[in-house]
Parts: structure tokens; C-alpha cells; sequence
């Protein structure tokens, strides 16, 4: 148990040093896709700003507006941090291989509790843009677990396993994606959608509600609700990886293909970011239950059938 202890702590000290330089990415990302320099004064090139930000952001004055529910509006962030590093559990370390066969369980678990973090940051600030904020994310939310759900299933159907080392086991000869490309797509657009990422951040629609479920947050608050958005982008790369690249190929010896694959994908959220405007809310409902769904649910059953013809 100490093993596993240690080896989860390690794993949640090491995501959080990389979310921290996953906003540096971006930012500098960001602004080479916007012909501009991006952060450059702290430091050399501004390699220290995460620092930097981090030491503004915890040292601000924690603000208490009235009308909040005290205690939930100042829980609610930090339930979000812990849920989104709870999923790193799921990486592969000593922890994963005590988890049994149920892994990808205990990520659908997971995934699903993060909404009551965000609806409850909305709830108690008791503001009606931070309420607005929050009923769009959870609906969001709700729809696009439909989707992951369902293409999870998909490759859980392939490889025989909820385990996630089996799933990349099964990845050994030939990757998922040449076998479910489009699933594939799929997953990834609702990997933003759950992540509530531009072009679907109608969660954080600057435009029209200020700043949606986190308006009232500043300072801490605001930078645990910044670092659980994060670390659940970069855990979704990981899962990218491992559920459609045949992660296990690039484990051990050739570990650094597997880190290079993991930031490729998590450098995409960035470019749709930049190369897309918001989409319509109703247009991104469309998108789950007129498109996605039924799109999802053929395939799925071809997938079922194939597998059943296979295995005769």
C-alpha cells in the first residue's frame, strides 16, 4: 500500500508540474497562431510565467461576495481538482495494475462526478451568470457522455476488457484507429465538448456571460478550477493514446514516442482553439443526439457483429 501510495502521489505532483507548463504552451501557442510573441519578460523567453502566474494567483486576497453559500462555493473547486486527478489513478503505474479489470469503470465513475463540481461552483455563487454557465456545462456535459460512452464501449467490445492495459495490449499487432477511424473523431471532438474547450466553451462564454460558472471565483479559487480544466485536457490525451495509438507499443525503451504522441494531441486542443470560432448551442446539441449518436450506435453494432462472426 505504500508502493501505490507513493506512485499516486508522484503521479499527481508530476500532472500538476505539467499543467502548469501546458498553460505555458498554449499561451505561447496561442500567440504564434496569432502573429505575436506570447509571454516573454519572466525570465529566459518566459519560461518561468507559470511560476510566476502561480505566485500572483495563490497570494491574492481570497474574496467572499455576499450572497454565496460560503462553505460549498469554496468547496466546490478543490472537489473539481480532486476529481480530475483521481483520473490519473488510471495511468499507467504501479497503482493501475492493482485495479484489476474494472480501470476504464473507474474513469467512467470519475468523469461523470465532475459535473456536480461544476454545477455547484454556478449553484452557489447564487449569480445568475455563473447559474447559466453551469446548467449549459452540465447539460454539455451530460449529452457528450452519451458519445464517450458508447465509443469506450466500442473498444472495450475489440479488446475483450474494461482494463485499460489489456485494451493497449490488444493494440499490439494493428492500432484501434485503422479499425474505428471515425470513432476515433468522434472521441476526440467529445473529449472537447467534456473538457469544455473551445469551440465548445459555452460553459465560459466570455461573450455573453462574462465569465460563466466562475465569475464570482478569483485568485485560488480561480486557479484550482484553471488546473482541474487542464489536467483533465492532458489526461484525455493520455487517453487518446492509450485507447487508439496502441499506447503500450511506446511504454519502456521507446517511452518517449508515447510522451510525444500525448503532447501532439494535447497541442490539437490548442490549434482548434485557435482555428475555430464558438459554435451555435443548439447546433452542438444537434451534433450529439442527431449525429453523433446514431452514427455511434451503427457502428457499434457492425463492431458487435464483427466480433461475434470472429470469434465462431
Amino acid at each position: 500500500m505504500i508502493i501505490e501510495l507513493m506512485s499516486s502521489i508522484v503521479s499527481f505532483v508530476c500532472a500538476l508540474v505539467a499543467v502548469a507548463f501546458f498553460t505555458l504552451l498554449e499561451r505561447k501557442g496561442l500567440g504564434y497562431f496569432q502573429l505575436r510573441k506570447g509571454p516573454n519578460k519572466v525570465g529566459l523567453m518566459g519560461l518561468p510565467q507559470p511560476l510566476a502566474d502561480a505566485v500572483k494567483l495563490f497570494s491574492k486576497e481570497l474574496v467572499k461576495p455576499t450572497l454565496t453559500n460560503i462553505f460549498p462555493f469554496l468547496v466546490c473547486p478543490f472537489m473539481s481538482l480532486f476529481l480530475s486527478l483521481m483520473l490519473w489513478l488510471l495511468y499507467n503505474n504501479y497503482f493501475v495494475c492493482s485495479m484489476g479489470g474494472l480501470s476504464l469503470l473507474l474513469f467512467l465513475c470519475i468523469s461523470s462526478l465532475s459535473v456536480y463540481s461544476v454545477m455547484g461552483a454556478g449553484w452557489f455563487s447564487n449569480s445568475k451568470y455563473a447559474l447559466l454557465g453551469s446548467v449549459r456545462a452540465v447539460a454539455q456535459s451530460i449529452s457528450y457522455e452519451v458519445s464517450m460512452s458508447l465509443i469506450l464501449l466500442s473498444c472495450l467490445i475489440l479488446s475483450g476488457s474494461m482494463s485499460l492495459n489489456v485494451v493497449m495490449k490488444y493494440q499490439l499487432y494493428i492500432w484501434i484507429i485503422f479499425i474505428n477511424f471515425f470513432m476515433m473523431i468522434m472521441w476526440f471532438v467529445s473529449c472537447v465538448a467534456e473538457t469544455h474547450r473551445a469551440p465548445f466553451d459555452f460553459a465560459e462564454g466570455e461573450s455573453e456571460l462574462v465569465s460563466g460558472f466562475n465569475i464570482e471565483y478569483g485568485g485560488i479559487g480561480f486557479a484550482v478550477l484553471f488546473m482541474a480544466e487542464y489536467s483533465s485536457i492532458l489526461f484525455m490525451s493520455v487517453l487518446v493514446v492509450s485507447l487508439f495509438y496502441g499506447g503500450l507499443l511506446f511504454v519502456g525503451g521507446f517511452g518517449i514516442f508515447f510522451y510525444l504522441s500525448i503532447g501532439i494531441v494535447a497541442f490539437m486542443f490548442i490549434w482548434v482553439r485557435a482555428s475555430y470560432p464558438r459554435y451555435r448551442y443548439d447546433l452542438l446539441m444537434y451534433l450529439i443526439w442527431k449525429s453523433y449518436l446514431p452514427s455511434v450506435l451503427n457502428i457499434l453494432m457492425f463492431l458487435i457483429m464483427l466480433t461475434y462472426f470472429l470469434n465462431l
